[in-house]
């Protein structure tokens, strides 16, 4: 195992990561903006190094500091967390060349599913299920109006290097396609540096389902299940449970041993996420790899039992999995909700400085945060600040724990999406399981347009 490793990222997942490295005797490095100088994380870390301004691109997106800091610690390791350079095939090969173990898949399978049409044609020469649409990229508009033409609208008109929404749009007729494609592709090529588009159909009323997946370097490939992560806002999760309640067992089976191929057929090592739509008639179909490991990994340790970060290390470090499949059982139902520093109605980020930061205590809480009393919250970075984690014996009673763990959440000085997340919970739709992904905007939104009136 380790003897330290360097964390490259911010806020919870780095106070994450550091917890589990504490509990196994693994020495902590953390890496600090100019505006993260007084975070959680740098107090938390057994040792924390300046890395750049407050710009993302000037330090947690500079992989040459990370790699200077890495190798003038001694740390052996680097994790990624989630987001920045947790899926930067270039960061994992420069670590790879450096003799720095990146704790993660390996730079060849990072580039191959970064790009989705790439993932796509992959998985369909896999036998994987996929959405029907193109393998290649759309030169242009014109294109995109013929094909979408033939496959029939509506259509999900996507980035092939796209992520959080960015340069995603449902197109309905080919006029909309016109206006939308050039658009997108400026995004695209902005936000990613590859303006590649291409297309499928959209899915009506789908579900977005994923498997996690844990893959060691010895052949040994194994599903934790599913979790259920429709409930979006602006194409980003907010609510994530585990299990589904939509899928019956033979269906979560079925997805569970796609996922596996998924994997196998790449090559794949480490953790990983293997997501899905699920249309009405419990069709599922692939959507993309998160080579990475997840904002809601949690609800899947809950339901298992497994600290995933843990699995994370021991695989880099080049242990075998110490369990088969049959041994992977899942007990209770865990639901995770993410606290944004937010207005709850316009979604738009609300930075300040926190002056009351008090969390819920009790049997079946748990939170996952990077920020205290006093903490100011930046406009530099996502407005995520914390995460509530909650498990019952049954969905039903998990629910009530949520809301009433919620209701008892205080945070002052800035606005959060709290109200928000109890208009979710408490909405009848949800406590019936009608999880899709356009929840927020069929129930949520016509009731913020009507009170703003």
């Amino acid at each position: 195992m380790f003897k330290k490793i360097l964390i490259a990222n911010r806020g919870e997942i780095a106070c994450r990561v550091i917890r589990t490295c504490k509990a196994l005797g693994i020495q902590t490095v953390a890496i600090y903006s100019e505006a993260d100088k007084e975070a959680l994380h740098v107090k938390e870390a057994d040792e924390s190094y300046y890395v750049g301004e407050a710009k993302v691109s000037e330090s947690y997106l500079n992989m040459e500091r990370i790699i200077e800091i890495t190798r003038l610690t001694g740390a052996e390791a680097i994790h990624p967390g989630y987001g920045l350079l947790s899926e930067n095939a270039g960061f994992a090969r420069l670590c790879k060349q450096e003799g720095i173990t990146f704790i993660g898949p390996s730079p060849d399978v990072i580039a191959k599913m970064g790009s989705k049409i790439e993932a796509r044609k992959v998985m369909e020469q896999a036998g994987v299920p996929v959405v029907p649409g193109i393998t290649h990229p759309l030169a242009d508009a014109e294109e995109a109006a013929a094909v979408a033409e033939k496959i029939g609208y509506p259509i999900m008109l996507k980035a092939s290097a796209g992520g959080g929404g960015i340069g995603m749009q449902i197109v309905h007729n080919e006029e909309e396609m016109r206006k939308a494609f050039e658009g997108n592709q400026k995004r695209a090529a902005s936000f990613f540096g590859n303006g590649e588009m291409f297309l499928e159909r959209f899915v009506e009323n789908p579900r977005h389902i994923e498997i996690q997946i844990l893959a060691d370097s010895y052949g040994h490939t194994v599903y934790l299940w599913e979790r259920e992560c429709s409930i979006q806002r602006r194409h980003q999760k907010v609510v994530e449970e585990a299990p589904s309640p939509f899928l019956d067992e033979d269906t979560r089976r079925k997805m569970g041993e796609a996922a596996v191929k998924a994997a196998e057929s790449i090559g794949y090592e480490n953790a990983g996420t293997i997501e899905f739509l699920v249309d009405q008639e419990k069709n599922f179909y692939f959507l993309e790899v998160n080579t990475r490991l997840q904002v809601e990994h949690p609800v899947t340790e809950e339901i298992t039992g497994l600290d995933l970060v843990a699995e994370q290390l021991r695989i880099a470090a080049g242990q075998a999995l110490p369990f088969n499949q049959s041994e992977i059982q899942r007990k209770g139902h865990a639901i995770e909700v993410r606290i944004y520093a937010e207005d709850p109605k316009t979604f738009y980020p609300s930075p300040g400085k926190i002056t009351k930061f008090a969390l819920p205590t009790g049997p079946g809480i748990r939170h996952e945060t990077g920020v205290t009393n006093g903490t100011v919250v930046t406009p530099f970075y996502d407005p995520m600040m914390a995460k509530l984690i909650v498990k019952g014996d049954t969905r039903e009673d998990t629910i009530q724990l949520l809301k009433d763990a919620l209701s008892r959440y205080e945070v002052e000085g800035i606005k959060t999406n709290i109200p928000m997340l109890l208009k979710v919970i408490e909405h009848e739709a949800f406590r019936f399981g009608d999880t899709t992904t356009n929840f927020i905007e069929k129930y949520l939104q016509e009731q913020n347009k009507k009170a703003m009136k």
